[in-house]
């Protein structure tokens, strides 16, 4: 079973989590940050980076991820955070969060992307587009989606008007007219142009 071209690690034998985020480009709800801890071994054929896998390929590979993971974690920065220290601050925030909940030290970190503060002292590397490069990666960009996308859809029941339901708080043409309709909810990032 080949998952699809994505390498097993960057540094072997050590101890190596895989970072990613989801839901910076929305217009509503929080940012999603995974961190994740992949056995050397581990290969799933749907893995991939989260964005070229469908939405129920990415629910069918999350609780695999998590069964099998050696260490995983999510967290999430709330979209009052967001509009104070902006997306990309409250991105990587986000990832540390996740890395201070799993249960095992990484001693590498390796990141989608290529901004990222220090952790501590863990040495750690940027790499542009890493979640169709690296498992743990695209591990952790499965899981961020994934657990985003939950909470989401929760909000969607209480705000129907948006099309959260659809499109995720995504800047889609419905939900653009649905603010200026109905204008924000309590979970709209205010620092973010609507009217693009």
């Amino acid at each position: 079973m080949k998952t699809f071209n994505l390498l097993p690690y960057m540094n072997r034998g050590i101890s190596e989590a895989g970072c990613d985020e989801a839901g910076r480009g929305c217009l509503a709800g929080p940012v999603f940050a995974a961190a994740v801890i992949l056995p050397e071994d581990f290969s799933h054929p749907l893995l991939n980076d989260s964005k070229k896998m469908t939405e129920k390929q990415r629910n069918q590979l999350r609780p695999i991820i998590e069964h099998e993971a050696i260490a995983w974690a999510v967290a999430s920065v709330d979209a009052n955070e967001i509009d104070e220290i902006n997306i990309l601050q409250a991105s990587i925030k986000c990832m540390h969060m996740a890395l201070d909940k799993l249960s095992q030290r990484p001693q590498y970190i390796i990141v989608d992307g290529n901004r990222f503060r220090p952790y501590g002292d863990i040495p750690f590397s940027c790499i542009i587009k890493g979640d169709g490069k690296y498992a743990s990666i695209a591990a952790a960009s499965v899981l961020a989606k994934t657990h985003r996308d939950e909470y989401m859809l929760a909000l969607a029941e209480k705000y129907p008007m948006y099309g959260w339901k659809e499109n995720k708080a995504y800047p889609t043409k419905k939900h653009r007219e649905a603010i200026l309709k109905y204008g924000v909810s309590p979970y709209h990032r205010l620092s973010y142009k609507f009217d693009r």
